[in-house]
């Protein structure tokens, strides 16, 4: 049964999050195996006895040339086209959301938006490469979507959705209250009873659910514990 309600949770999610987006096909860099490549990927070392595998590096060459590019709307779109089927892989993707002097704003989107890993993403994988081909660029930040006012209401709009999966094993999942809402780091602190509870798996999922429908920046998800 736990097993069922997690798979459950996570078809629901992956669904929710997948995007189609990418119209055109892209030459995406692969190894000598004919594995895709990706630049966000740093576990791909030279090994000891000399002999590498094939990875990205700064210096590839692209469809842009490899000289330094001014920085225009355009151009760092050709830049992020770059990089998109990495991405869109992995059901993400990334759209500018505005141009501030030498400041990049973009918001990554689908499952890239949520994932943990998001700021790596955006520093080690984009931001390092749009610098590299538009050396006027100082920073690139990620942009956050502006999402629903953070209340009982709202949160349970997202455990109504995980409520019957719980139900089924046996378990209940209740708010029991917000803190510092209008400050750097809301919290949802949350009750799970039953079977469930001790599944970390389970947790995760309703944690990102909930990360995914607010899309504030350091809210987090905690959990009382059960007495």
């Amino acid at each position: 049964m736990k097993l069922v309600l997690f798979s459950c949770l996570s078809a629901c999610a992956t669904g929710a999050f997948l995007q189609t987006t990418f119209t055109r096909p892209r030459t995406l860099l692969k190894d000598a195996d004919g594995q895709v490549i990706s630049p966000f990927d740093d576990s791909r070392q030279q090994d000891g006895g000399g002999s590498s595998t094939a990875t990205y590096t700064p210096t590839a060459p692209t469809e842009l040339g490899d000289g330094p590019l001014d920085l225009t709307y355009e151009n760092v779109e050709m830049v992020l086209e770059e990089m998109r089927p990495y991405l869109i892989q992995d059901g993400g993707n990334v759209a500018i959301t505005e141009i501030d002097g030498p400041v990049v704003k973009l918001e990554l989107q689908g499952a890239c938006g949520s994932c943990p890993s998001s700021t790596q993403t955006m520093k080690m994988g984009l931001e390092r490469r749009l610098r590299e081909r538009i050396p006027e660029i100082q920073e690139v930040i990620q942009s956050m979507p502006e999402g629903p006012e953070l209340n009982n209401e709202q949160i349970d709009v997202v455990l109504n959705g995980v409520r019957p999966f719980l139900q089924v094993a046996g378990g209940t999942i209740d708010i029991d209250r917000i803190e510092d809402v209008d400050g750097l780091q809301p919290t949802i602190w949350l009750d799970m009873r039953g079977a469930s509870a001790a599944l970390a798996s389970v947790k995760l999922e309703i944690a990102q659910r909930l990360q995914r429908h607010f899309m504030m920046p350091g809210l987090r998800i905690e959990w009382v514990r059960a007495p």
